[in-house]
């Protein structure tokens, strides 16, 4: 295994998650359940489904897509949800 590369990934994920939502209903249930190891294990085995998935599904695109062009949308992805906080939402919405 590539310790390098595996720091990297554990580094990126764990700054990533910090804060996030799912964070904060791990905290939520843990606090209010009767067993906060079973919240752990449940909100642990989400976690590394979801990475697995994404793993998968990152490792199969290689196949069709060149790097450039994910890495491509990726940064379209991103700076448009940027873009979109910059904007208060429309009052139409209220």
């Amino acid at each position: 295994m590539d310790l390098k590369l595996f720091l990297v990934s554990f580094a990126a994920v764990f700054l990533s998650e910090l804060g996030d939502k799912s964070q904060l209903a791990a905290i939520a249930l843990g606090g209010s359940s009767p067993s906060p190891k079973a919240v752990f294990f449940g909100t642990a085995s989400a976690l590394i489904l979801a990475s697995f998935i994404s793993v998968v599904l990152g490792g199969s695109s290689s196949f069709f897509l060149p790097e450039k062009i994910v890495k491509g949308i990726a940064a379209i992805g991103f700076g448009l949800l940027g873009l979109r906080l910059l904007w208060p939402e429309s009052s139409e919405n209220i």
